[in-house]
């Protein structure tokens, strides 16, 4: 029998920036990554006008909307949708360590398109693997054998959805919780595969911008991330994972905070400041920074 067909056959599903889970995988003697699979384009939910224009006062505000206009009535909007739209990704460095390692590597527009649905069932996987996608429907995270598995930055059940940390902050939590758990059709509610918690403490050196603090932190945490999956995969392929299902009851599916949240939260953590002792005022002048 070939050694191959020994392993657990996985796939990775991703935007991009899945190089050193790769590498990690690589190391785990049971398991065969069989193949990669990019996704390169977002497709955006289509809104009329007004729509568009009413979720854009309601998530970020009057002035942020004006300033879009703006850019759209200056012809300068089109060029940076189509970027928007554009997923990001390293090419370079992907493809040297999927050619050195011998892996498929497919760049396919849509997930959810006839050809990359027949193209990933072709893999023939054991399990998939989602790193840093859009929400996938049933008919593709269905697709390996014995379904797939996800990343999540959040404790669930408490906190499902996202986006990840602004609500822990914003609720005065201690800790982010990092969460590998299967995928079911509901955000977040499958079996958790292993879990564990990250100690949240906000850095005021980044005064009020908690939007470059987030960013900064779930960089921070993405060697956790890693070292998680690693270990979710591995013991799927040797055959001690314990899963537990979910009681969703305990907690909530968040999504995106209002503009009315987002300045909530600068005023908690001014509180939480001057609670604390803290020169807010000096905090205040690095808000804009």
């Amino acid at each position: 029998m070939n050694s191959k067909s020994k392993k657990l056959k996985v796939v990775v599903l991703t935007h991009g920036g899945c190089e050193f889970l790769l590498q990690s995988l690589l190391k785990i003697d049971l398991v065969h990554v069989a193949g990669v699979f990019v996704e390169t384009e977002i497709s955006p939910r289509k809104y009329g006008l007004r729509e568009q224009l009413e979720r854009s006062i309601r998530y970020d505000g009057y002035t942020a909307t004006v300033k879009k206009v703006a850019r759209l009535v200056s012809g300068r909007s089109s060029k940076r949708a189509r970027r928007e739209r554009e997923i990001s990704v390293d090419r370079s460095e992907l493809e040297t360590l999927t050619v050195q390692s011998g892996i498929p590597l497919h760049y396919l527009a849509n997930y959810h398109s006839e050809e990359s649905i027949d193209l990933m069932k072709r893999s023939n996987a054991d399990l998939g693997i989602i790193w840093g996608t859009n929400i996938l429907k049933e008919s593709v995270f269905k697709i390996p054998r014995l379904g797939s598995i996800n990343i999540h930055q959040g404790l669930a059940p408490y906190y499902r959805g996202g986006p990840p940390v602004f609500w822990e902050l914003y609720n005065g939590q201690p800790e982010v919780g990092i969460t590998v758990h299967f995928v079911e059709a509901k955000v977040d509610t499958g079996a958790i595969v292993t879990q564990e918690k990250v100690p949240l403490n906000y850095d005021y050196d980044y005064g009020l911008d908690y939007e470059s603090f987030i960013a900064d932190f779930r960089k921070g945490i993405s060697t956790n991330c890693v070292k998680l999956m690693t270990e979710a995969t591995k013991m799927i392929a040797d055959g001690t994972v314990q899963t537990r299902q979910q009681d969703i009851s305990l907690g909530k599916r968040y999504r995106l905070p209002v503009k009315q949240e987002k300045d909530e939260l600068r005023r908690v953590l001014l509180k939480r400041a001057y609670d604390a002792g803290r020169d807010t005022y000096k905090l205040m002048k690095l808000k804009r920074k």
